[in-house]
């Protein structure tokens, strides 16, 4: 399937960096013309996304992340990609409130809630090699 229009960013893994990304992407979604809630829904799991490469990818380090935008007839696919430490098991990752750094206090929903407002959601990672999401 021949994409209609497609986007790729960079930006440094700041989490004010997160709000940037989120707005992006809606911004670009929109030309397919969805409705408010899938909109609300796009910026949510993005800023999901970007969360997760900032806390556990970089581990608050500065690092790059991509966010690579593609528009298709019926769909929008919405990949973020760090370099960053990777995950050694995805499958427990993405357990409901299951979170690699207690101590941060955090939910460990961020997985879920992107699975939850995205149509699909495949998580590609290895240890040192850095963690793709394609949404």
């Amino acid at each position: 399937m021949q994409p209609i229009n497609k986007m790729k960013t960079e930006f440094l893994s700041k989490s004010s960096n997160e709000a940037f990304a989120r707005v992006v992407a809606a911004c670009f979604a929109a030309q397919a013309d969805p409705s408010v809630e899938v909109l609300a829904d796009i910026r949510t799991a993005v800023s999901e996304a970007v969360t997760n490469a900032i806390v556990h990818g970089y581990e608050e380090k500065e690092g790059i992340i991509s966010m690579e935008c593609i528009l298709y007839t019926d769909h929008v696919e919405i990949i973020i990609q760090d370099h960053g430490k990777g995950i050694d098991d995805v499958q427990l990752a993405r357990t409901p409130l299951y979170t690699s750094r207690p101590e941060l206090e955090r939910s460990g929903m961020g997985f879920t809630v992107m699975e939850t407002f995205m149509d699909s959601l495949e998580v590609e990672s290895a240890p040192g090699k850095g963690t793709k999401v394609r949404m």
